[in-house]
């Protein structure tokens, strides 16, 4: 267990910083997401590539320009809170394809 934690530990930091967006917080916590969203993502489609999971790669690497903070998309705070759930759930399951697939 211990070292499935510290494998997926960033993917475990990108949910919660998702999840915490439902919160009200300043703008500032947005950015933070934005960034931490989006280098998880970028992390994320190059072990996927390493691994040869090519849906994955397309799969992170949308959500990295997604969350992209140098040139971001501009939407209604709704329209983030459905994507914020959508991305979570991708690292998620994400998590446990992941784990299943190296047993």
């Amino acid at each position: 267990m211990q070292n499935w934690i510290k494998q997926n530990w960033f993917k475990i930091v990108a949910i919660l910083f998702l999840l915490g967006a439902f919160w009200d917080w300043s703008y500032g916590y947005y950015q933070i997401l934005r960034w931490v969203v989006c280098i998880v993502g970028i992390y994320s489609a190059y072990l996927a590539n390493k691994n040869h999971g090519n849906t994955w790669i397309w799969i992170f690497g949308s959500i990295a320009v997604l969350f992209n903070p140098i040139i971001p998309f501009y939407l209604l705070k709704e329209t983030w809170q459905i994507l914020d759930i959508m991305a979570t759930i991708i690292f998620f399951i994400s998590l446990f394809y992941e784990h299943q697939r190296k047993k």
